[in-house]
């Protein structure tokens, strides 16, 4: 699984980075064929100014989880939240077929 994270206009620090790695890696147990991952980390000018975007390409279709917050930390686990819902109907689904 290729891990790609881009930050927009500032500078993502290690910290923020491996934090996400860590939460990105619990994925594949979910559904095992994500192909790849690209996380869009931007910072926006109201007050929940933190917007991270994930985008999970898996055979089939493509799943995108937008969410803003004050902290960058706090909508990356809202985004992996709605990820593993996301990720297991996807394979419920496809066990269906």
């Amino acid at each position: 699984m290729d891990i790609r994270i881009q930050s927009l206009k500032f500078d993502a620090d290690t910290k923020l980075i491996t934090f996400i790695e860590k939460k990105l890696a619990k994925l594949p147990k979910y559904y095992d064929e994500i192909r790849s991952i690209e996380v869009n980390l931007s910072l926006l000018p109201d007050f929940e100014n933190k917007k991270v975007q994930f985008k999970i390409f898996i055979p089939g279709n493509d799943l995108v989880v937008e969410r803003h917050s004050s902290r960058f930390e706090d909508a990356v686990i809202d985004c992996i939240s709605v990820l593993k819902d996301l990720l297991v109907k996807v394979k419920e689904k496809k066990r269906e077929i």
